[in-house]
């Protein structure tokens, strides 16, 4: 049906950036929401960023200043995360969710595999 496939993330130091993305294949007719969400250990999943397909975003209260959601307006089926000035509170398992209106199967919501981020110097 469809697939996401993440990459980008990694070890990086306090006050350092990693660039998160998130790339959509199969049957797809269009994406409507494209989000990322990120789960620590111990907690519960949580929104760390959205964007629909106008292109308005909303961020958490945390993330706020330091992150910024965008898509790609040629592919239309990949997401980036931008972070910077990362802290060691935003180590936590990284998720790409899309909301996907496919060719045969209506709409759809999609999640990623998972990429870890680890802030630690």
């Amino acid at each position: 049906q469809v697939q996401l496939v993440e990459s980008g993330g990694g070890l990086v130091q306090p006050g350092g950036s990693l660039r998160l993305s998130c790339a959509a294949s199969g049957s797809i007719f269009s994406i409507n929401t494209m989000g990322w969400y990120r789960q620590a250990p111990g907690k519960q999943r949580e929104l760390v960023a959205d964007i629909t397909s106008g292109g308005s975003t909303n961020y958490a209260d945390s993330v706020q200043g330091r992150f910024t959601i965008s898509r790609d307006n040629a592919k239309k089926t990949t997401v980036y995360l931008q972070m910077n000035s990362l802290k060691p509170e935003d180590t936590a398992v990284y998720y790409c969710k899309m909301v996907v209106t496919t060719l045969r199967s209506g709409v759809l919501a999609v999640w990623g595999q998972g990429t870890q981020v680890t802030v630690s110097s």
